[in-house]
């Protein structure tokens, strides 16, 4: 891990953030974001925020779980931003890798947005399970937290990078019938984006769930198919 700055700290990226914070942005922020578990909003920018965390990529894992720890939404993202830089950072060693993504299971519970998943798994998790096994995935698709299935099929967009789509179909199959929005239309994302490296794959898998898997999951896992493929796939859920 890099070495520690006097000024990388937990209490000093807070207050430099919190002189940032805007009651206008607060009012915007408000309005978008509708979904969340006991978020605390402070209003501000998000790319202020994440011009902040380049300042504080070498922060240690212990100051980053204090952000952790905040009530405010902002403070967490901006922990998920260091996280995701601090992985594919130079000085990041193994071990640091494998801190951080401990990091990130082990405080799932304050991993509670779909922007803050977003931020954090196809980076912390996924890249550090490029060539690791991947049973914590299948894991997280069993949970019953939204926030942690969300986690399980983000986290393949690192894999489908790769041209790797197995563990992506696998997973979005455990998750097929979720009846969460925000499961729902990250799963077929996914779908699309394995779509895009092994078409025969998607369309396969289509054909076996197009008629029973949630209209959200499908409407996203078609959206880049032609307009014929989308009306053969919607007919099948009338």
């Amino acid at each position: 891990m890099t070495h520690q700055s006097p000024q990388l700290t937990a209490g000093v990226f807070v207050d430099r953030l919190l002189a940032l914070q805007s009651d206008a942005e607060l009012r915007k922020i408000r309005r978008y974001f509708k979904s969340g578990e006991g978020d605390d909003f402070i209003g501000i920018r998000m790319g202020d925020v994440f011009e902040l965390a380049k300042e504080f990529t070498a922060l240690p894992p212990n100051e980053i779980e204090q952000l952790l720890d905040s009530p405010a939404h902002e403070v967490r993202a901006g922990a998920m931003r260091i996280m995701s830089r601090q992985m594919t950072a130079k000085p990041t060693t193994a071990d640091g890798q494998r801190e951080l993504f401990e990091l990130y299971l082990r405080r799932h519970d304050r991993i509670n947005n779909w922007d803050l998943v977003d931020l954090g798994a196809p980076y912390v998790v996924g890249n550090y399970l490029l060539d690791r096994p991947r049973d914590a995935l299948y894991e997280l698709a069993r949970s019953e937290s939204p926030w942690e299935r969300r986690t399980a099929i983000f986290s393949t967009l690192a894999f489908v990078r790769k041209g790797q789509v197995r563990d992506t179909l696998a997973i979005a199959e455990l998750l097929i019938d979720d009846s969460h929005d925000l499961v729902q239309k990250p799963t077929g994302g996914m779908l699309r984006e394995a779509g895009k490296q092994d078409p025969a794959s998607l369309l396969s898998f289509l054909d076996t769930h197009a008629a029973t898997m949630p209209r959200t999951t499908l409407r996203y896992a078609i959206e880049r198919m032609s307009p014929e493929q989308r009306r053969h796939y919607l007919a099948r859920k009338s």
